[in-house]
């Protein structure tokens, strides 16, 4: 590579992840305004509420030291889950087939695992209420028997993400894998230029089976209704980002809205193969399936209770079946 290529990729790619970024701090308020106000039909916040001003806000409170078992390493996981997600947009725009790490799809099941694993750090290393730690383990669950077990909030949290780690995110995974099937390569580059070629994956039957079971991974990972178990009571305690205040808290609301962008632009590069690219139509075609999973999302949470393990389970085992029949479609 010349010094002038290496120059205008550096450039193409900061801009690239410079607009994914300032979008994806719109799709939280896009949700809670335009989704779930109309649907309970009020006025809602303003469109920069949650993803731009409550992070502003979040960066002026003052900051607390967490009763964290290893403090440090606590801080630091919101930072950690930003990086991850910072990486894994690099993974699937076009310039990524420079760095051979980050070109196949074995990187971006790997990178989303690493986030996932995080939300299990944070609720094993918080010990406290509210960044105050009890002179007892806090009693959750049930009454005092002899033998009952007393659990942290974090703790239950924790397992719980244990649990989602498991088995509850497998039916995103295989809908990754669909288009593997059919191209019959991991490199996203192949995935791509196969689909330009031969038109988007989504508008087979193995790929229309596969956009649903990405649909429901999709919202699996982002925590959201009717998934989000992790939480130790939805609404009222935040789970694993409880003991999370001020910048770490701001990070923690960035990343979420990073994260909706990226996973749509997942299911652009693998069911439509258009990677986002400042420099091409793709950065629209990523944008407007932001969009839709984020509408998707909202509408199809605001009518949906939370999932206890009697409901979850089976759905997932339901997801799960339909995404190996989207992966043996292909394959014929």
């Amino acid at each position: 590579m010349t010094y002038e290529i290496i120059v205008n990729t550096a450039l193409a790619l900061i801009l690239t992840v410079v607009v994914c970024f300032i979008i994806s701090t719109l799709l939280p308020g896009i949700e809670r305004k335009y989704v779930h106000a109309r649907i309970q039909q009020r006025i809602g916040p303003p469109v920069t509420s949650p993803g731009i001003m409550a992070p502003l806000k979040f960066f002026y409170k003052k900051n607390i030291k967490p009763n964290a078992t290893v403090p440090g390493l606590y801080k630091a996981l919101p930072i950690v889950c930003f990086i991850v997600i910072l990486v894994l947009l690099i993974a699937l725009t076009p310039y990524a087939t420079y760095i051979p790490a980050l070109a196949s799809l074995i990187a971006v099941v790997g990178l989303l695992k690493v986030e996932e694993i995080c939300y299990v750090f944070m609720g094993a290393l918080s010990k406290s209420v509210m960044s105050v730690r009890m002179p007892f383990p806090d009693i959750v669950k049930g009454a005092a028997h002899p033998e009952l077990t007393r659990s942290f909030f974090e703790d239950i949290s924790a397992k719980r993400s244990l649990r989602m780690i498991t088995y509850g995110s497998f039916p995103l995974y295989l809908a990754l894998f669909a288009p593997v099937t059919q191209v019959g390569s991991i490199f996203l580059a192949d995935i791509v230029a196969y689909q330009q070629i031969h038109g988007p994956f989504l508008f087979t039957v193995s790929g229309a089976i596969a956009a649903v079971v990405f649909f429901v991974g999709y919202m699996i990972l982002l925590n959201e209704y009717p998934f989000s178990i992790i939480k130790a009571k939805s609404d009222v305690i935040e789970g694993p980002y409880m003991e999370y205040a001020a910048n770490s808290r701001a990070i923690v609301f960035l990343t979420r809205g990073f994260l909706m962008f990226v996973l749509g632009s997942v299911f652009s590069v693998l069911f439509i193969g258009m990677p986002p690219s400042i420099f091409s139509w793709g950065i629209v075609v990523n944008i407007i399936i932001a969009l839709i999973f984020v509408f998707a999302m909202g509408i199809f949470s605001a009518f949906t209770p939370v999932f206890t393990n009697r409901q979850l389970l089976p759905t997932v085992i339901g997801a799960s079946l339909f995404g190996v029949l989207a992966i043996v479609l292909g394959l014929l």
